[in-house]
């Protein structure tokens, strides 16, 4: 077999199909987001993002680099090893607790992302509990279809956020078999919201192990910033909520909390956290800063919410269409997988202004778009510039506008 030409003809076919993924060459500046330099084929220039996952700034606050820079000169660079091997470092196990209270629950367990913190804990869970069913809803993310997949465990897919649809595949097992619901809190792609109070009902009609994904509410929902479970008063009523480092706290890294014995069955058995070496302690410390000061700070949460609001008005005004939700993210809809990345493009090029188009897999076909993601850091004239320029390549393009 040719396998550089093989290579090369699946290449061509993404390329064909619009949906090839070019990275763009940011280097983002402490003090200066959402500005940041694109280095592109003429040179650096200034350009104004629109799509980070850095929802509150969190990256360059201060008390969070003063606090990685402490522990950088205080512990150096890496962890030294894995968790059980010399690599447990002091700010790990208070991060930790400072996660597991949060959530309000006993433990908690670090991972170096959000993706291997689902896929191992999803994987574990499903495959050591013995004939473990996992209900899991159709749009969850890629992390939690591979742990479940990993797992080989029995696997029932239920629609999108229908409890309905859900009580119908409970009421179908073996009343005597474990059973795992896995879903998330706020959907990435269309920005909804799950009805995670009708889940824990059936969760406990049943008998089930309630496993939600909250990376794209911690920090951003809840008087302390504990995700929608916590704004709605449910954290109580889930076995395991599972979250980031990496998003609204500005840093890396992911982590599941819950029950003292379900976090250490996890520590003990999924390979993906025996294996791997742990987050450098400077991670640790700035994930820790940035919790800590978003646990009592409401003013980022409420400068990213008035954003969001002002961008839909401008946006409604303008005509362009986007996706109505009740959370922080904008999806501004295309439907041609070539199109969005030609308007992604040019607002680069045009209007110095970055947002990535979304395609498929990551979204349906026909259903392309440009996610957009305002921060508190977003001023009224970013915000004019943006719709003014979505404005004008929406004339030019003959897309069709909103009513």
């Amino acid at each position: 077999m040719d396998f550089e030409a093989f290579f090369r003809s699946e290449l061509d076919g993404l390329k064909a199909e619009g949906r090839y993924r070019v990275f763009a060459d940011l280097e983002r500046r402490a003090g200066r987001f959402p500005r940041a330099a694109f280095h592109g084929p003429n040179g650096p220039r200034e350009v104004t993002v629109w799509c980070s996952n850095d929802y509150l700034g969190m990256g360059q606050h201060p008390a969070v680099l003063a606090a990685m820079r402490e522990a950088l000169d205080a512990c150096g660079a890496g962890a030294g090893g894995t968790r059980n091997i010399a690599g447990t470092n002091h700010y790990h196990v208070l991060l930790e607790r400072e996660l597991a209270d949060l959530h309000g629950k006993d433990a908690a367990l670090l991972f170096n992302s959000g993706y291997m913190s689902n896929w191992a804990s999803l994987s574990t869970l499903a495959a050591r509990i013995p004939g473990c069913v996992v209900l899991t809803d159709a749009a969850n993310h890629a992390s939690m279809i591979e742990g479940i997949r990993h797992s080989r465990a029995e696997k029932l897919i239920f629609a999108h956020n229908d409890p309905q649809d859900l009580r119908r595949k409970l009421a179908s097992i073996n009343p005597a078999r474990p059973k795992l619901i896995a879903f998330e809190s706020v959907y990435s792609m269309d920005g909804d919201i799950a009805p995670i109070a009708e889940f824990c009902d059936l969760a406990e009609e049943f008998g089930a192990l309630t496993y939600i994904d909250e990376v794209h509410a911690v920090g951003l929902y809840g008087p302390r910033g504990g995700g929608v479970s916590e704004h709605e008063g449910l954290s109580h009523r889930l076995d395991l909520i599972e979250g980031t480092l990496a998003k609204s706290f500005g840093v890396m890294g992911g982590y599941v909390t819950g029950s003292a014995d379900l976090c250490d069955f996890i520590r003990s058995f999924a390979s993906g956290f025996i294996f791997s070496s742990s987050l450098p302690p400077a991670l640790a410390a700035g994930a820790l800063a940035a919790i800590r000061h978003l646990k009592t700070s409401s003013a980022e949460r409420e400068g990213q919410q008035d954003r969001v609001r002002k961008l839909r008005g401008q946006l409604d005004q303008a005509g362009i269409p986007h996706l109505t939700n009740p959370s922080h993210i904008v999806p501004v809809m295309v439907g041609d997988a070539g199109l969005c990345k030609r308007i992604s493009d040019e607002l680069l090029e045009r209007f110095a202004i970055y947002v990535q188009p979304i395609n498929y897999p990551t979204v349906a076909r026909g259903t392309e778009r440009l996610r957009i993601t305002p921060t508190p850091l977003h001023c009224d004239e970013d915000i004019a510039t943006l719709v003014g320029a979505l404005s004008e390549i929406w004339s030019a393009t003959g897309l069709k506008r909103a009513a």
